[in-house]
């Protein structure tokens, strides 16, 4: 089990969610990835992504400048 660290801040839409994509397919089944945000519209496609994939979203954490999330690679 690996945790995996992304910084997506400053990105926009679609990029937060496919380096997201890419370290999963990268990833073992285990491993944990961590992503830090400032696109508001990645909670809702995280969610998505998550039940579209069959991933668990671990933790998400929606703040005053960014948004965390921790995602259980499936």
């Amino acid at each position: 089990m690996a945790d995996i660290h992304l910084n997506c801040k400053g990105l926009q839409c679609p990029g937060p969610i496919m380096q997201v994509f890419k370290a999963a397919k990268e990833a073992s089944v285990g491993d944990v990835i961590h992503v830090k945000v400032t696109d508001r519209g990645f909670s809702k496609d995280i969610q998505a992504w998550c039940k579209k994939t069959g991933n668990e979203l671990l933790e998400l954490v929606d703040g005053d400048t960014e948004i965390q999330a921790k995602i259980l690679r499936k």
